[in-house]
């Protein structure tokens, strides 16, 4: 196997959040069946980073300053949110500064019939933001987890994870290429949903969402996250008592598990 060829791509997902009657909802889409990764499978919004996302040109048009690296998977969260959902977190460039509030139904539905074409790398998302004079609203996302992708698996990724409040009115739609549904559910109801064997979800998606399950709000998860360090999880192979090939996780990441059977990966 050709080392370069493994090496973790970066990528982002977004935990879009919105409070529900007993407990926050997320945005979770299903994976298209012919997709090459997690087909079928329930997750968040989410993909690899692109070379413009890491732009110099994107500075102007964000707010937040977060480094490189940060700012690049910040990027890509908000792109692929736009892409795989139509939710677009950004602000007026002329309204723009943290807690000002992100844009809403009618600049996202003005956006919206680009999504396909960002997507395909038809229509640069920079030039889009740039000239509907929008700056994202990379801010808004708190930093909830870090996974790394293990290095017997022939596609890698280094994945953040965010948690970002849902944009007010804004209505979320799934793309009908790479996702073929889009659900607003609780944390706790889609592992449920996943024991029953009605979704399937992969392991790093249900890791994550036990964590977004202890929050009993979405302003409780914005505080609790953002004051919690993120471990970053480069799962191990190795095997349980019983000799079951498994998955080791780092205990101070705060999952509340540490070990996931193989045979419940589902990647």
């Amino acid at each position: 196997m050709n080392k370069e060829n493994t090496q973790p791509k970066l990528s982002a997902t977004v935990l879009i959040v919105r409070d529900g009657e007993t407990a926050p909802e997320v945005l979770m889409v299903k994976r298209h069946y012919q997709i090459d990764f997690a087909a079928g499978a329930l997750v968040f919004p989410g993909g690899k980073a692109t070379t413009e996302d890491s732009s110099s040109g994107w500075d102007p048009y964000t707010d937040g300053d977060f480094g490189p690296v940060q700012q690049d998977a910040r990027i890509a969260a908000v792109r692929e949110a736009y892409e795989e959902s139509g939710l677009l977190l950004a602000r007026p460039r002329q309204k723009r500064g943290t807690d000002m509030p992100l844009v809403g139904p009618d600049v996202a539905e003005k956006l919206d019939p680009f999504r396909a074409a960002v997507d395909r790398g038809e229509q640069s998302f920079l030039e889009l933001i740039r000239e509907h004079d929008l700056v994202l609203a990379l801010d808004s996302l708190v930093h909830f987890g870090h996974w790394i992708t293990p290095d017997m698996m022939p596609k890698r990724f280094d994945t953040h994870f965010y948690i970002a409040p849902a944009p007010p009115d804004q209505i979320a739609a799934h793309d009908g290429r790479e996702t073929t549904d889009s659900v607003w559910i609780t944390a706790q109801g889609a592992l449920n949903s996943e024991e029953a064997g009605e979704s399937v979800i992969i392991f790093p998606t249900r890791m994550n969402l036990k964590k977004l399950a202890k929050a009993s709000s979405v302003a409780d998860a914005a505080r609790r996250f953002a004051a919690e360090p993120v471990v970053t999880v480069l799962p191990r192979q190795d095997k349980t008592e019983k000799g079951e090939a498994c998955l080791v996780i780092p205990e101070e990441a705060g999952y509340g598990q540490t070990i996931e059977l193989l045979s419940r990966v589902n990647v």
